[in-house]
């Protein structure tokens, strides 16, 4: 079994939490053995509530006092990079939330980190973990609505963000970097590597710093376009959060997802329909189910990784594609033109 701990013990972190204790008796399976935040209070907390052995206020002095076979970074973007640095320094194996970190150099420095110390880095970009998205996934990997051509993602709500993190509010790049990143990934999965994006924002809600709403188009590697949008001022009943709705158009037919996570493949004038929802867990909720599950694939398929010693499909490297495209996508917003996503620096 996999002896991990957990740094940020905050508002997302007891999903992670959750979903390591349903991991531990799995094959190949994990515990966590420690946990770490600068609040000693939530520490504390979170040790009591899940039976961790030990708490720390230092992710210093757990490095050094803990053996560890992975580390779980779930903390906020500006702590990222110093975070992972210091577990590549003890060849820790890491997991990262997302954002990767404010800046494309921070994200390679990363990376190179991690590859220069011999660990895998992968960040958890749980969307493309979605029980619905795998699903989805596996309907256009079969080939059975041809080659892919045009595809639209679409995530369009009002619910409150704000409420249980304020701090977004203050962000002056906020929902393509917060939830557009999610979209911007499972488009490269399902359409392929992006070529060029074109963009437009919006700021709808009053009083803050950020956007709220952008609308992106896609071109793909071999012709395919897709459009991406995401909204939380989108008022309309009902409210289909924290749901992704997807629409692809492939040679031979379509698959869409709908509200109640409907999906309608049509092939060669065919259609079926299916229902491709996530079942509840002990510890998830409607609405947020699907959401919360897909913590626990991401890091099963971390484990099934590092057992393996393979790549995780979201590892950093991976990863830079994605983020390169978030940077586009802010670019294309303000020059009003296409933008063509940063390549990882070849270094000498």
């Amino acid at each position: 079994m996999f002896q991990g701990a957990l740094i940020g013990c905050g508002f997302f972190a007891r999903n992670h939490l959750n979903a390591w204790r349903d991991l531990q008796d799995r094959s190949p399976g994990a515990q966590i053995v420690a946990v770490c935040d600068k609040d000693e209070g939530k520490a504390r907390l979170a040790a009591a509530d899940f039976g961790i052995p030990r708490w720390y206020t230092d992710a210093a002095t757990m490095f050094a006092a803990e053996r560890l076979d992975f580390v779980d970074i779930v903390t906020t973007m500006p702590s990222h990079r110093p975070l992972v640095e210091l577990a590549a320094r003890h060849r820790v194996p890491t997991i990262v939330q997302k954002p990767f970190a404010a800046t494309f150099e921070d994200c390679v420095a990363m990376v190179e980190a991690a590859e220069a110390a011999g660990i895998p880095l992968m960040v958890h970009e749980n969307f493309r973990f979605q029980t619905p998205m795998m699903k989805a996934l596996s309907v256009i990997q079969s080939g059975e609505i041809g080659e892919v051509a045009w595809g639209r993602f679409s995530f369009r709500t009002g619910y409150d963000v704000y409420a249980n993190q304020p701090y977004l509010a203050d962000e002056k790049q906020f929902i393509i970097l917060d939830l557009g990143i999610h979209l911007l990934d499972v488009a490269r999965v399902f359409m392929g590597e992006a070529t060029r994006i074109s963009c437009e924002t919006q700021s709808i809600h009053l009083g803050i710093s950020g956007e709220d709403t952008a609308t992106m188009m896609i071109r793909h590697v071999g012709g395919a376009v897709s459009i991406v949008d995401c909204t939380y001022a989108s008022k309309q009943k009902p409210d289909p959060f924290p749901q992704t709705l997807l629409q692809i158009e492939g040679r031979r037919g379509s698959l869409k997802i709908f509200n109640d996570f409907a999906m309608e493949v049509t092939c060669d004038s065919e259609l079926r329909r299916e229902h491709i929802g996530s079942q509840l867990l002990s510890w998830t909720s409607e609405p947020w189910h699907t959401a919360q599950e897909s913590v626990l694939n991401t890091q099963a398929h971390w484990l099934d990784c590092l057992a393996s010693k393979t790549p995780p499909a979201t590892s950093g490297d991976d990863n830079l594609k994605t983020y390169a495209l978030v940077m586009a996508a802010y670019a294309a917003a303000t020059s009003g033109k296409a933008e063509t996503p940063l390549a990882r620096p070849i270094r000498a």
